[in-house]
């Protein structure tokens, strides 16, 4: 009888298959807050996950990364960078296979599995236990303003895993250190947060070159470079670096887009993001001078952008549990061996040593997916009741009418509507660019020529939400008709010779909370 080989060890097999204390916190996250019927329609909140999917469906479809505009009536057929393909096709695979509720758990495991990786990270380097979970939520807390189903959760989750890599290195050289070059040749594909990867690695070479560590300085340019090279897999090469540089250096994006504007520190999560900055920042002597250098850099972007606190909550968690563990280790060695202080110390460090994963954890992610059902863009927020009762009027048979709405609202309908209808201005605000970006906002406040700007491009409908200052002004306009409303958005239509039924359902005082571009 032939000899059977790589078989694995009874003990081997056994810790594969039996739960782990981070499989169990994967599976807390999961369940206790992403797959509740709130937590799945936060991740559905923003309307680009919309349009993500439809552009994956003409890369599948095509076989081909879509090179000019195919959403939009005000710039038909410009060049565009769909920068985030690979992205859109894996949401519209999910999309095809589990629906909208499919993308909103796969989106929610990319993120517990962040939040997983983290927590490893800071077990490995001996915080224990009750710190390492504690800093962890911390830093999931903080990091949740932007948890949503958009191609980002990518970046967190590799941009968690990279550093992990480059700590583990910076203690002990080793070969792990090299899988970043293809990761980054993934992640350019996916998100343009791979900037932020070869902008760390560049911090970690100058950090090295200013105390004279020439070896560890060789070794991570040299990384930097293979990965920069890495990054030029891309449909687009250099020029997508171009273009991402110039997206996240445009004024106009930085004053009119919400989420690149400052937090403000109101709710508990913006709370806790204050916490941990102030931590961190008052921590920074005491931590070594590259991770000192990223708590600074990614606490001013923070401050900046509210769309920088996940990265900054992936760089001070470190920070802040080494510094709680170095601080608890000293009291426990000074008290009695059966003092609390010492007991629960050696505990959180037998509960927390050797931290693994086991096939748990990826089996109760897929069972998440399979099991996914009944996400849907929430209701309060977008025009799911308007675009039901008005098909026949937003996409009839003959000639398609041009509709205004606002940005988040046009990614819905290009979700609801494409190819039937085409959109004046969407959530890819590097795409239109300022000139429209401001007749958009002249729309948005009806102020200035607005007037002017809604003749010029046509508009025959406009689905508003009732909070818009042009939904109040197109009531007292003689040539606009109200034909529908409901307690999130009003339909108007230019008026023509028969007149138009109005629908009207009940309202109350709620009002869609509109994000993206500002009102001024």
């Amino acid at each position: 009888m032939p000899r059977l080989t790589n078989i694995p060890k009874p003990g081997r097999l056994i810790r594969w298959l039996t739960p782990s204390l981070l499989d169990v916190f994967f599976c807390a996250l999961l369940f206790g807050f992403f797959t509740q019927p709130h937590g799945i329609g936060s991740l559905l909140s923003d309307g680009d996950t919309g349009w993500h999917i439809r552009t994956g469906e003409l890369v599948l479809r095509s076989g081909s990364i879509p090179e000019s505009d195919p959403f939009s009536f005000s710039l038909p057929r410009q060049t565009w960078f769909a920068w985030e393909w690979l992205a859109d096709v894996a949401f519209a695979l999910l999309w095809v296979w589990r629906g909208l509720a499919g993308v909103a758990v796969f989106s929610a495991c990319m993120l517990g599995l962040a939040a997983t990786a983290l927590l490893a990270r800071l077990l490995r380097q001996g915080s224990g236990l009750w710190i390492g979970l504690a800093v962890a939520l911390a830093a999931v807390s903080a990091s949740s303003i932007h948890y949503l189903a958009r191609p980002h959760v990518f970046s967190i989750l590799f941009y968690t895993f990279a550093l992990w890599l480059v700590a583990e290195d910076r203690d002990r050289n080793g070969p792990l250190v090299w899988v970043a070059v293809p990761i980054t040749a993934l992640w350019v594909n996916l998100h343009g947060g791979f900037v932020a990867w070869l902008v760390t690695l560049g911090l970690l070479v100058v950090e090295c070159a200013t105390r004279r560590a020439w070896h560890s300085a060789r070794r991570y340019c040299l990384l930097a470079l293979l990965c920069a090279l890495a990054s030029l897999a891309n449909p687009h090469g250099w020029r997508l670096h171009v273009h991402v540089a110039g997206y996240l250096n445009s004024s106009w994006i930085m004053d009119h887009v919400s989420e690149f504007q400052s937090p403000l520190i109101r709710s508990e999560s913006m709370i806790v993001f204050a916490i941990l900055l102030l931590a961190a920042v008052s921590l920074v002597s005491r931590a070594d001078r590259f991770s000192g250098v990223l708590v600074l850099f990614w606490g001013f972007l923070a401050l900046r952008s509210a769309r920088h606190i996940p990265f900054f909550a992936i760089v001070a968690a470190p920070v802040v549990a080494s510094a709680a563990a170095n601080c608890w280790s000293r009291l426990a060695a000074r008290a009695p061996r059966r003092a609390p202080v010492r007991v629960f110390w050696d505990l959180a460090g037998e509960f927390g040593s050797g931290p693994r994963v086991s096939l748990w954890l990826p089996a109760v992610a897929m069972l998440a997916i399979l099991t996914a059902s009944g996400a849907s863009f929430p209701a309060d927020r977008f025009p799911v009741r308007a675009v039901e009762r008005n098909l026949p009027q937003l996409t009839p048979g003959e000639a398609t009418p041009r509709i205004l709405t606002s940005d988040q609202w046009a990614d819905y309908l290009i979700y609801r509507l494409y190819p039937r209808q085409r959109v004046f201005f969407d959530g890819r605000s590097d795409f239109f660019g300022p000139a429209i970006g401001a007749d958009y906002r002249k729309l948005m406040s009806a102020r200035g020529e607005w007037r002017a700007v809604l003749e010029r491009y046509g508009f025959e409908l406009a689905l508003l939400p009732r909070d818009w200052a042009l939904s109040t002004m197109l009531e007292l306009e003689p040539a606009w008709q109200r034909i529908y409303e409901d307690p999130v958005s009003v339909l108007y239509a230019r008026r023509s010779g028969a007149a138009t039924q109005c629908h009207r359902e009940p309202t109350d005082e709620r009002t869609a909370a509109v994000r993206g571009v500002q009102l001024p």
